[in-house]
């Protein structure tokens, strides 16, 4: 179990908090680090609303985003896991990089790093469920999701990404 700083910025459900947000060049390297570079955030936001998504698994609302696989650039990992999880696309030179969250995650307090990117949407894809995402919800700012558990460390970084 890994020491976590006191307090937490924010904790969640489903054992989440988030640790830090680090404002850090995007071309920043973590090799050698306790709390490695392993997932990406996506902050989509279209006509004043943020896209937000159900999460099968996890059975909780959260921003877009997963794993980055073996090879693959943060950004590159960011436009995949938006479209496959949600169907929308946004080119990878539209993505904003907004800093790392610091995150620890689960019972075991695996501390793992994230890349959060903000863009602006310019039209809504048609969803699909699929095997991760079973609905998404575009939310007006401060408005409440559908029922289900919300991801608060989430709602925090929305509110980051605003402030850069």
């Amino acid at each position: 179990m890994t020491d976590l700083p006191s307090p937490p910025l924010v904790t969640g459900p489903r054992d989440m908090a988030l640790l830090a947000f680090e404002r850090l060049p995007e071309s920043h390297r973590f090799d050698g680090d306790d709390a490695p570079l392993g997932y990406v955030l996506i902050v989509l936001r279209h006509e004043g609303h943020t896209l937000m998504t159900y999460q099968r698994k996890r059975a909780c609302w959260e921003l877009p985003g997963g794993g980055i696989e073996p090879g693959e650039r943060a950004r590159a990992a960011a436009v995949r896991e938006l479209r496959e999880e949600t169907g929308q696309t946004v080119p990878e030179d539209a993505l904003r990089f907004v800093g790392y969250a610091k995150t620890a995650l689960g019972p075991t307090r695996h501390v793992l790093r994230g890349a959060v990117y903000a863009a602006q949407a310019r039209s809504r894809a048609p969803f699909t469920a699929n095997d991760e995402v079973s609905a998404i919800h575009w939310r007006a700012d401060g408005s409440p999701l559908p029922e289900g558990l919300v991801q608060t460390v989430d709602e925090y970084v929305v509110g980051l990404c605003e402030e850069g």
